[in-house]
C-alpha cells in the first residue's frame, strides 16, 4: 500500500504545467481546450508540454506545434506557422471560423473537426520533421 506522502509525490510527478494552467480555467472552457490537447496527445504522444506566451503549447523535437487558449467567445488555436492556416484557409472558412496569420478563433457553440484538427497539427509537425 502507497503511504500518503508517496502518492503525494507520484501525483506531483504527473502534473504538467498545462494541468496547472487549465485549474484556472472555467470548466466549461477547460473542457474544450483539454479536447483539444487530448487530440494532439493521441497525434504525438510524448509532446512536450509548456507554456509559452501565456498559453498551453505543445512541442515536438523541441519546437512549439500547437498553442490552444480560452478566450471571452471562442478557444485560440495557435499553430505556430502561418503556413498551416494559409494551406487550410479554405477548409476553415468552410466551417465559418475566423482566422488571422497566426491564429484559429474556434466559436465554443462549434468545435473544430477532429480530422481537421488532426490534418493541421500533421502538417505542422511534417514541417518541423524536415
Amino acid at each position: 500500500m502507497v503511504g500518503l506522502s508517496q502518492w503525494f509525490v507520484c501525483y506531483t510527478f504527473y502534473m504538467s504545467v498545462i494541468d496547472d494552467y487549465l485549474k484556472q480555467i472555467e470548466p466549461e472552457k477547460r473542457e474544450h481546450l483539454e479536447r483539444i490537447r487530448k487530440i494532439a496527445k493521441e497525434i504525438i504522444q510524448d509532446a512536450e508540454e509548456a507554456i509559452s506566451y501565456g498559453m498551453p503549447t505543445l512541442k515536438y523535437k523541441g519546437e512549439s506545434f500547437l498553442g490552444f487558449n480560452a478566450h471571452e467567445n471562442h478557444v485560440g488555436i495557435y499553430p505556430y506557422g502561418g503556413e498551416e492556416i494559409n494551406v487550410f484557409k479554405n477548409k476553415l472558412s468552410e466551417h465559418g471560423y475566423k482566422f488571422s496569420s497566426g491564429a484559429i478563433r474556434i466559436p465554443y457553440d462549434k468545435p473544430i473537426p477532429k480530422s481537421l484538427l488532426v490534418e493541421i497539427i500533421k502538417h505542422r509537425i511534417n514541417r518541423i520533421a524536415d
